[in-house]
C-alpha cells in the first residue's frame, strides 16, 4: 500500500501531469483497491466543505494584494527609498534586493510575487552598477522567499488548514525567523564582498551626506508598512481574524493604489486575472490533497507510515534530521506548494509522534520550501527571475543561488538549537 502510493505519486510526477490530477488520481486509486466502501462518493462534500473554509479564504486576498502591490509602482518608490541606507554598505544594491524583498513580502504573502516585483527593479540597476550578476541575481530570487515566512503568509495558512495548527501562532512564530534570514542573507553577501571585492568593484561610491535621501525616502516606506501594520496588527490587537485581517488589507490596498493614480480598469483586470489563475492552481491541489488525505487516513495509510518511520527506533533528532534531508532533495524535484500539500498530512503526525511543536515545524517547513524555491532545476523563483532578466544563462542564478541555501540551512540549524526563536512569540502573545 505504501509502496504503490509513492510509486503512483512519483510517476505522475515524472510525467509531468498536473499535480491536482496527481493527488486525485492516487486518492481514486487507493479507494478503489484498499478501502471498504468507495470513497469517491464522499468527494462532492470533501470538495464543498473544504473550499468555503474561512481560514482559506483569505488566500486570494492576499494574492490580489500582491498583483495590485506589484502594479501600483509602490515596489520602485520602495526600492528608491531603502537604496540610500545601504549606500556604504559593501554590497551596496545587494542589500537593497534583500531589504525590499523583506519590506515587499510583509505585504504580499507570495514568494513568486516578491521575487518578481524586485526583479522588476533591480535588474536593470545590475549592469549599471558593475555587480557580480550571479551573487545580485542569487540575491533577488533568495530575497523573494521571504515572502512565505515573513506574515503575512498564504503558504502558513495552506500549513495551518492541513496541519489543524493555529495561523495566529504561525504569524507569530515566523516573524523573528523570518527577520534573522534575511540578516543573515545580508550577511553572507557582506562576507563574500568583504573576501572578494571584486564581486562589487564596479558598484559606483557613494559621496556626499546621504541623509537628505534617506529622509526624503522615508515617506515612501510608510505605504508598506502601513499595510503590515493593518493585517498583521490587526490580528493581533484581537480586531480581526486572519481572514478578516486579508480583507482590510484588501481594501488598505485599493485606497493606497488609487491614491498613486493606478487603480484603472486595465489594471484591475490584470490583477484579477492574475488572482485566478493563482487561486485556481493552489485551491484544485488543495482540495485534491484534502480528498487523499481522507483516504489515506480511512484506510490507515497515514497510521501505517508513522508507525513505520516511528519504529526504525531513531532518535527524534536522527529522524528529524532524515526528514530536513528528505525535503532538501525533494524540493529539487517538486514544486513547493505541491510538496507542502501532499506530504503534510503525512510528515506532520510522525513530527509530534517524536515530540516537535507542530507550530515549530511549521516554521522549519517553511523555511525548506524556501529552500526549493531557489534549488535547481525546479526552484521557481529562478525561473521567475530570469523571466525579469530576458537574456543571459540560468547558470548565473544557479551558482548565484549557493549562498543563500546555506544561509538557510544555517537557519535551520538555529531553530534546531534554540526552538524558542520560533516559539517566544506566539507564547507571549497568547500565554497558555
Amino acid at each position: 500500500m505504501i509502496k504503490a502510493s509513492i510509486f503512483l505519486l512519483l510517476v505522475g510526477l515524472a510525467l509531468s501531469l498536473p499535480v491536482a490530477a496527481v493527488l486525485a488520481l492516487t486518492a481514486f486509486f487507493l479507494s478503489e483497491n484498499y478501502a471498504f466502501i468507495p470513497l469517491t462518493r464522499a468527494s462532492g462534500p470533501i470538495f464543498w466543505s473544504h473550499s468555503n473554509d474561512f481560514i482559506l479564504i483569505a488566500a486570494p486576498m492576499f494574492i490580489m494584494m500582491g498583483e495590485l502591490m506589484h502594479r501600483s509602482g509602490v515596489s520602485e518608490r520602495l526600492f528608491d527609498a531603502l537604496a540610500p541606507w545601504f549606500a556604504r554598505v559593501p554590497g551596496q544594491l545587494i542589500h537593497t534586493n534583500i531589504a525590499s524583498s523583506a519590506v515587499f513580502a510583509a505585504t504580499s504573502g507570495s514568494s513568486l510575487a516578491t521575487a518578481a516585483t524586485i526583479g522588476t527593479v533591480a535588474v536593470p540597476n545590475m549592469d549599471k552598477g558593475g555587480y557580480n550578476r550571479p551573487l545580485f541575481l542569487g540575491s533577488i530570487a533568495a530575497g523573494g522567499t521571504l515572502g512565505i515566512l515573513i506574515p503575512p503568509s498564504i503558504n502558513m495558512i495552506v500549513y495551518s488548514v492541513l496541519s489543524q495548527t493555529s495561523v495566529t501562532d504561525l504569524y507569530a512564530a515566523g516573524f523573528i525567523p523570518g527577520l534573522m534570514l534575511a540578516m543573515l542573507f545580508s550577511g553572507i553577501v557582506l562576507v563574500a564582498v568583504l573576501i572578494k571585492p571584486s564581486l562589487v568593484a564596479g558598484a559606483p561610491q557613494a559621496r556626499g551626506s546621504l541623509w537628505p535621501a534617506r529622509i526624503a525616502g522615508l515617506p515612501h516606506l510608510l505605504p508598506p508598512l502601513g499595510l503590515f501594520f493593518v493585517v498583521v496588527g490587526s490580528i493581533y490587537v484581537g480586531l480581526a481574524t486572519p481572514t478578516e485581517a486579508a480583507a482590510l488589507g484588501l481594501m488598505a490596498t485599493l485606497g493606497l493604489v488609487a491614491i498613486n493614480g493606478k487603480l484603472t480598469v486595465p489594471v484591475l483586470l490584470s490583477a484579477f486575472e492574475g488572482t485566478v489563475r493563482t487561486t485556481c492552481m493552489i485551491m484544485l491541489i488543495v482540495l485534491a490533497a484534502f480528498f487523499l488525505n481522507l483516504v489515506m487516513v480511512s484506510i490507515g495509510l497515514v497510521d501505517a507510515i508513522t508507525t513505520s518511520l516511528l519504529g526504525l527506533g531513531w532518535p527524534p533528532l536522527g529522524m528529524l534530521l532524515a526528514i530536513i534531508a528528505f525535503y532538501l532533495v525533494l524540493g529539487c524535484f517538486m514544486e513547493t506548494i505541491s510538496m507542502m500539500i501532499a506530504t503534510t498530512p503525512i510528515i506532520v503526525p510522525v513530527i509530534v509522534g517524536l515530540g516537535y511543536d507542530p507550530v515549530w515545524w511549521g516554521i522549519v517547513f517553511v523555511i525548506l520550501i524556501e529552500a526549493a524555491l531557489i534549488t535547481p532545476p525546479v526552484g521557481l523563483n529562478l525561473y521567475i527571475v530570469q523571466a525579469v532578466r530576458k537574456a543571459g544563462s540560468i547558470s548565473d542564478l544557479f551558482v548565484g543561488s549557493i549562498p543563500f541555501l546555506i544561509a538557510m540551512l544555517i537557519m535551520v540549524t538555529l531553530l534546531i538549537i534554540m526552538p524558542g526563536l520560533a516559539l517566544w512569540l506566539p507564547e507571549a502573545i497568547n500565554p497558555k
